[in-house]
């Protein structure tokens, strides 16, 4: 059975004039091509909330982790898409949100958390502080009683593999990431948004459950360096760099991405790099 949201009532979408994944751009548009109401909450006024409005969304400036701004950005929406770059205010920012969703009496409330966390328990977290604040984000969204759709996609591939990558392949002929051995399933952000598109469309049968999103296959770097090479016509090769010298080296990559563009995206890439 299908949930109608009465009045005509908004849906809420949190970091929409995000750049790096872009779930909420994505989604923003993807909700205004079906003719939803959507209200996108920026953090600043800047030409990508005035495309936010030429798509036809009502834009709201403001801070999550300032509860006037939030009652202001919540009030009259039915549902809310959460989702936030990770920083030091995360949870402060999730605990915030949920209050103000629940004063509200919200009807969905849908959650964008990473993989990483199905690998964690209340015994077992990570070093992450990142990976961290999203489990402890989870357990006080599983705690407040809202109903709650928790979406834990991986890495994604726009911004991990064709931008964090892109200064290796393009000066030295290869994929430099700090991930070992492992193997990994890189998704398009723009999937990520289109399941979470139709969650928040029709939430009922959704609520309270946890989607696990992948790419379609999962292989270690050398596999996906052959990749680059097939598309490239070149040799692209891989190579594990230790997590700080790869921090190191996305700091670089991001002041001197700065220096050219007035883009807010680079100050925040390397905070979002290990997202899954």
């Amino acid at each position: 059975m299908t949930m109608t949201s009465a009045n005509g009532s908004s849906i809420l979408v949190t970091g929409a004039a995000g750049d790096v994944g872009a779930i909420g751009r994505h989604l923003t548009a993807m909700l205004l091509a079906k003719g939803h109401n959507v209200r996108a909450l920026v953090r600043r006024e800047d030409a990508r909330a005035e495309a936010l409005r030429m798509l036809g969304a009502e834009v709201v400036q403001g801070d999550l982790t300032d509860l006037v701004s939030v009652h202001r950005a919540v009030e009259g929406c039915a549902r809310i898409y959460f989702g936030m770059s990770v920083s030091a205010a995360y949870l402060e920012a999730t605990v915030n949100l949920a209050a103000v969703a629940r004063h509200h009496g919200v009807e969905a409330f849908v959650n964008m958390s990473q993989m990483t966390v199905t690998q964690m328990s209340i015994t077992e977290t990570t070093d992450s502080p990142q990976h961290k604040l999203h489990w402890l984000a989870e357990q006080s969204l599983a705690w407040s009683g809202l109903p709650v759709v928790t979406v834990r996609p991986t890495v994604f591939l726009e911004s991990f593999f064709l931008r964090l990558a892109a200064a290796g392949v393009r000066d030295n002929d290869e994929l430099a990431l700090p991930l070992g051995n492992s193997r990994t399933s890189p998704i398009s952000a723009a999937d990520v948004a289109r399941a979470v598109c139709v969650i928040l469309v029709d939430p009922a049968s959704h609520i309270g459950h946890v989607y696990n999103l992948t790419g379609f296959e999962s292989a270690d770097l050398d596999h996906y360096a052959r990749v680059f090479s097939e598309v490239l016509g070149r040799t692209i090769g891989y190579r594990n760099v230790p997590l700080s010298a790869w921090t190191e080296s996305m700091r670089l990559e991001c002041r001197r991405t700065s220096s050219t563009t007035s883009s807010r995206w680079p100050s925040c890439t390397c905070r979002d790099a290990m997202i899954a």
